[in-house]
């Protein structure tokens, strides 16, 4: 019974690493759509949220199924709830994705994006990958060092974030205000996409040591990483 249930948990975690390289891939694909004004790849991407979303259903019953069944005690019921606030996060990760997806599809046959911003657009794009490919290892392997690195990973998101504030900001900015707009639009996404990859980082460490990190929100109030969800939709 206990090698049964142990392999459950395990089936859980495969769940959320098998989550992160759908939501890696559906980032790279929408970066690609957004650059390149490729329509095919964004309706990839616009289509199979559907599998992401899904998935997280699947991961939700099997916890609750898991819960009620074998009524977990300690740090194996750590484990089921920490799942449960990851898979949210990854859920809003590939939403994020979908929403880049749209503004490339939104603006075909053109690229939403001009030509002085396609190198930041497609760093931030490069970093998201990154992070979402740790984040992936972090949940495999637990491995606490490797998540405390995701912050600096997002430092850098953030500072890509305010170059392209940067750009848009300049007085001789000529792309009009649906560009400012789409811009605006998609650095948000790209910040929001690194921080919920931190907050699951944060969520691993928690697993892992029982402590929780507390994180700053939008709003300026402190919550902790490991026991409440970030509040960045």
């Amino acid at each position: 019974m206990r090698q049964a249930f142990h392999e459950e948990l395990s089936a859980l975690t495969d769940s959320l690493v098998e989550m992160t390289n759908l939501v890696a891939s559906a980032m790279s694909r929408a970066t690609t759509a957004l650059l390149d004004a490729d329509l095919r790849l964004a309706e990839s991407v616009i289509s199979g949220d559907e599998t992401v979303d899904l998935l997280r259903h699947e991961v939700e019953e099997r916890a609750f199924d898991v819960m009620a069944r074998q009524a977990p005690v300690a740090g194996d019921l750590r484990v089921i709830v920490t799942s449960l606030r990851i898979v949210s996060d990854l859920e809003r990760m590939g939403d994020l994705a979908l929403h880049v997806a749209q503004v490339a599809r939104r603006r075909y046959p053109a690229s939403a994006v001009p030509p002085e911003l396609r190198g930041t657009i497609l760093e931030m794009g490069q970093v998201a990958q990154r992070i979402v490919a740790k984040a992936g290892s972090v949940i495999a392997s637990r491995d606490v060092a490797m998540a405390r690195e995701l912050e600096r990973d997002d430092d850098v998101m953030d500072s890509l974030h305010r170059q392209l504030f940067t750009v848009l900001l300049q007085e001789h900015w000529s792309h009009g205000m649906e560009a400012a707009i789409d811009i605006t639009l998609c650095g948000r996404y790209y910040e929001r996409y690194a921080d919920h990859a931190v907050s699951v980082a944060h969520r691993v460490v928690y697993l892992v040591t029982g402590v929780p990190i507390y994180v700053r929100t939008t709003g300026g109030g402190m919550v902790s990483g490991g026991i409440e969800a970030m509040r960045t939709r």
